[in-house]
C-alpha cells in the first residue's frame, strides 16, 4: 500500500491510473475470497480506502485550480 503523502503528490492522470490498478486488485481479491485463498482479509478495507483517498485528491485538485 502507498502512503498518504505519496497519494497527495500525484497528478490527475497518475491518480486515475492508480485507481484502475487498485480496482483490478480488488477484483482479484474478491475472486480469491470466493475460492477461499485469501490470506489477509484486511486488504479489502485498505484498498477501498486508498481508492477513496485518490478520488478525494482528484476532487481537491479541481477545486484548487478554480481559486
Amino acid at each position: 500500500m502507498t502512503k498518504k503523502k505519496e497519494d497527495k503528490k500525484l497528478t490527475k492522470d497518475q491518480a486515475e491510473k492508480k485507481i484502475l490498478t487498485l480496482k483490478k486488485d480488488l477484483f482479484n481479491l474478491r475472486l480469491k475470497k470466493i475460492n477461499n485463498q485469501i490470506n489477509n482479509p484486511a486488504q479489502f478495507t485498505q484498498i477501498k480506502r486508498s481508492i477513496a483517498r485518490l478520488y478525494t485528491t482528484i476532487k481537491n485538485a479541481k477545486w484548487q485550480k478554480k481559486f
